[in-house]
């Protein structure tokens, strides 16, 4: 019987002795192999901290004691040993489980864990709520953050205020993008195995408590000593942290894969007071010898064979290319043409497809990491100073940045055009990735423009017509394969604020608003209704705003009963602009809004989850007729 066939909880982890856990964690990359091999996830950053997770639960009382998670690309292991071992097989599928780390699936996923960042603030204000509630003051916490993370807005802001009020906070810097050849000396080997003792530190705690008492060590000298401290580790270790002026205690850095390691000093440091920073550094892809020389394309490979580690192989046949592509390419091309186009992402060069630009123009190209606010307010000022920024980040994320684009662009009417990627549901990484909010966040900030593009010729042209808006404007696309592999036709100019007709049926009983593409299945639906003698006419709107008012007015004019249909939510989106049109022209048309109802919507494939909230090519056709049929046509 293997070892992981007897974990059913972190209680059954502890029960192992110490020299167990390299083969447990051997065993867990094996079943993460032969799992995402099949059912593909998030494998490179699961794989390297496989040893960091099963020294926290095996070293901390968990679930009593809280592990937080920075975003959860890392956490299946957590999820492997916290019950859901056979679960695992369901993740990322409809009615299966998370792929991320969620407090409504297990009381061992402490907080929601999507969105790079939050993971020190949330710990944090834990850690403080259990130092003041009787009872809970020796319940640990635990937050673990990667390199990347770090680098955020809100984790510095949850650094900078962890040393403000009573807590034993400990944060896990998890860096699996540094070296640490550097530190393998004799006197930081001294140092670090030093400052991590029992012994020494139950030395340096009743020293503290002396000095106290003779009124030596008062607070502001205290941190002086720990920045004094601080000082002295980043020389020795020739690695500068900025811990040092925080008054947070540092240590490391250690190697994060060595399990063993990894349990004695999280023993010798779990009691201490105060917040404290472990730094372990470890490998993406630990175990899987094609992931650790390409962590970045087995960040999430698909499907692949787990003894040779082959991907899944592409088509022969052409296909068409993903959004992302057409937006990177087609960036390229305009900044052929305009010297002031200039690039902006957060961390995500690969996944927005920003990367061709920034292959040939690297001096115009800027990669600001996960700090999507910053990204924003930069790019206005760019603007301001002549240029023309292409803002690339993915719907859910741009909602980290709305107080920037309401406050630093759009106040001042900025040229900034935002390139939203991922606009919709996305699919398998579920409720903290969907891009659903995004048509609603914007719709109500005075002088934004809006559009959504139904194929890959209109999102060419939208990027070239936002050139010469002079305004803030904003071009949202899904994840995924568009449409046609002859995209890459000549620009054109779009007229802002007007839509088209793509089906006329006369005299029809029904129109189809769309804006995006859900205009292909409204079409595809329109073809069945008209041959069932149910008149339907198809609008692809465009701009959701300025709204064509033209098409509106034509609308009401008639006794149409209208469906409109968006891929996001229906509160504040498409459907609720078009009512509120409607009745401010004194119209009586009747209105079906066709969309995400106003639930949280799980992981599930693309189309799974638009048949659940409707608005499928069967959502589209159900609706239609039932409403001709209320309507006696």
């Amino acid at each position: 019987m293997s070892i992981l066939s007897t974990i059913n909880s972190p209680a059954d982890l502890r029960k192992l002795e110490v020299d167990q856990l390299p083969e447990l964690c051997t065993e867990i990359r094996e079943f993460l192999i032969d799992n995402l091999s099949q059912n593909p996830g998030h494998f490179a950053s699961s794989m390297g901290a496989v040893d960091l997770i099963v020294a926290l639960h095996y070293v901390y009382d968990t679930p009593s004691d809280h592990l937080v998670w920075d975003v959860g690309h890392q956490a299946y292991a957590h999820k492997i040993l916290t019950g859901r071992r056979e679960a695992f097989k369901t993740q990322r599928t409809l009615n299966g489980i998370s792929g991320f780390p969620n407090p409504l699936e297990s009381d061992a996923d402490t907080f929601i864990a999507g969105h790079a960042g939050n993971s020190i603030s949330a710990a944090l204000g834990m850690a403080i709520a259990d130092h003041s509630t009787p009872g809970h003051e020796n319940r640990k916490t635990v937050a673990v953050i990667g390199d990347a993370s770090i680098s955020g807005g809100l984790a510095f802001e949850g650094l900078n205020n962890a040393s403000n009020h009573p807590n034993n906070l400990l944060i896990v810097l998890n860096d699996n993008d540094m070296s640490i050849d550097d530190n393998v000396g004799a006197l930081h080997t001294y140092l670090s195995n030093l400052t991590t003792s029992a012994g020494y530190n139950r030395w340096r705690n009743k020293m503290a408590v002396y000095l106290r008492k003779k009124g030596v060590l008062t607070e502001p000298r205290k941190r002086a000593i720990i920045r004094f401290g601080n000082s002295v580790k980043s020389l020795v270790s020739k690695k500068q942290n900025i811990f040092e002026g925080l008054n947070i205690r540092y240590f490391g850095p250690i190697d994060g894969n060595d399990v063993i390691r990894l349990v004695k000093v999280f023993r010798e440091i779990k009691d201490m007071e105060g917040p404290r920073l472990l730094h372990i550094c470890t490998t993406k892809g630990k175990g899987f010898a094609p992931a650790e020389a390409d962590p970045t394309t087995w960040h999430a490979p698909g499907k692949f064979n787990p003894q040779t580690g082959e991907r899944k192989c592409a088509p022969s046949t052409p296909l068409p290319p993903l959004w992302q592509e057409v937006f990177g390419k087609t960036l390229v091309e305009i900044a052929r043409r305009d010297d002031s186009v200039v690039g902006v992402t957060a961390a995500m060069p690969t996944g927005t497809s920003l990367c061709h630009f920034m292959k040939e123009f690297p001096e115009r190209s800027f990669d600001v990491g996960i700090s999507e606010g910053h990204a924003v307010t930069f790019a206005g000022g760019l603007a301001v100073g002549g240029k023309h920024p292409f803002v690339a980040i993915y719907s859910s994320f741009l909602q980290r940045a709305y107080d920037n684009i309401v406050h630093d662009v759009a106040i001042q009417g900025l040229p900034v055009t935002f390139c939203i990627d991922r606009a919709g549901v996305v699919g398998e990484d579920g409720v903290t990735h969907h891009g659903l909010f995004d048509l609603a966040y914007l719709n109500c900030i005075p002088g934004m423009i809006i559009s959504s593009p139904a194929d890959e010729q209109t999102l060419r042209n939208l990027m070239f017509t936002s050139l010469s808006a002079n305004a803030p404007f904003a071009i949202r696309y899904p994840r995924g394969k568009a449409l046609s592999t002859e995209w890459e036709t000549p620009f054109e100019a779009i007229p802002v604020g007007k839509g088209r007709c793509v089906v006329n049926a006369g005299n029809p009983c029904i129109v189809i608003l769309t804006i995006g593409p859900a205009l292909h299945d409204a079409v595809k639906a329109s073809e069945i209704l008209n041959s069932e003698g149910i008149p339907t006419a198809v609008y692809d709107m465009i701009w959701l705003k300025p709204m064509d008012e033209d098409i509106i007015k034509e609308i009401a004019a008639t006794e149409a009963h209208i469906i409109t249909i968006e891929d996001g939510v229906v509160t504040g989106g498409l459907g609720t602009s078009v009512n509120d049109a409607l009745r401010k022209m004194g119209a009586s048309n009747g209105i079906t809004m066709l969309g995400v109802p106003d639930k949280w919507i799980a992981q599930g494939s693309v189309n799974e989850l638009k048949n659940i909230c409707g608005y499928d090519y069967d959502g589209i056709l159900r609706t239609a007729r039932d409403l001709a049929i209320k309507n006696g046509k």
